[in-house]
């Protein structure tokens, strides 16, 4: 299934994204609206009966959540005991959030930094309250994978020496286009470009870790809550960008999310 956040005027709903079968719409895209939040309940998915067409809508970010886990190599150095379940000195970070934003939603270049960076990664969303899960209980408490931009003011973060201040500006955390609840993670193909050309073409396969190592290694620091997003790191090719840009990150059998960038504040 894919899972949207959408505005229709000023009401905001959750819906499932799909293909009109009959009547006017046949073939096209249609939204399904749910009625509430698909994730964190007991009593599953409802529809409650109104459709729209999919171009008719403002989608959103698809999920708000409470907070957003990043995963990057750690820095060059020598090698601790080996006692947080992930190797290669990988380095856990947050982003709030207040940095998600959704499809189309701009990426605004703070006055603040020089030089904005921007990553695609796959974005695992997570669907059940979890605490230190194991790799081989993740999938369990997985809901789903969405396409992610990992920003980074990297002046910032050479300069601070930790990135909570990179990382976390507004809108430097596009989710989207939607949730898909059916994809496998293993080995999907992933583009970044940005103004068409393109910036990262790779697989999650070649990712340090897959989705449930990750899952497992967050869950053992902190409680995972219905909506929590893990970014798996983005592949080599990260690069600059300038005002008026326009960057696009597309996951295999999950689809694009497009953001364009502003000028500084």
């Amino acid at each position: 299934m894919r899972i949207t956040r959408f505005a229709a005027g000023d009401e905001v709903s959750y819906g499932l994204v799909g293909t009109a079968r009959s009547g006017p719409a046949a073939g096209g895209e249609v939204i399904a609206e749910l009625a509430g939040p698909p994730f964190g309940g007991g009593d599953g998915i409802k529809v409650t009966g109104t459709t729209y067409l999919l171009d008719e809508v403002r989608l959103l970010a698809p999920v708000l959540p409470s907070k957003v886990i990043g995963f990057a190599p750690g820095s060059p150095g020598p090698a601790g005991p080996a006692d947080d379940g992930l190797a290669g000195r990988s380095v856990m970070y947050l982003k709030p959030s207040t940095a998600v934003c959704g499809p189309w939603d701009a990426i605004r270049y703070p006055a603040l930094t020089q030089r904005l960076e921007a990553g695609g990664e796959l974005a695992v969303v997570i669907g059940r309250l979890c605490h230190q899960v194991t790799q081989e209980q993740a999938a369990a408490v997985i809901f789903g994978y969405a396409c992610a931009l990992d920003v980074t003011a990297a002046d910032l973060s050479e300069r601070d020496g930790q990135w909570s201040r990179a990382k976390g500006f507004d809108t430097f955390c596009p989710l989207g286009p939607w949730i898909e609840t059916d994809a496998d993670p293993a080995d999907l193909e992933l583009v970044t470009s940005v103004n068409g050309e393109v910036r990262q073409r790779a697989r999650t396969s070649q990712l340090l870790h897959d989705a449930a190592a990750l899952v497992a290694y967050a869950s053992s620091v902190m409680t995972l809550v219905p909506g929590d997003v893990l970014l798996t790191g983005t592949p080599a090719g990260v690069g600059p960008l300038e005002d008026g840009d326009e960057v696009s990150v597309t996951i295999e059998n999950i689809g694009t999310l497009t953001n364009p960038v502003t000028s500084r504040d």
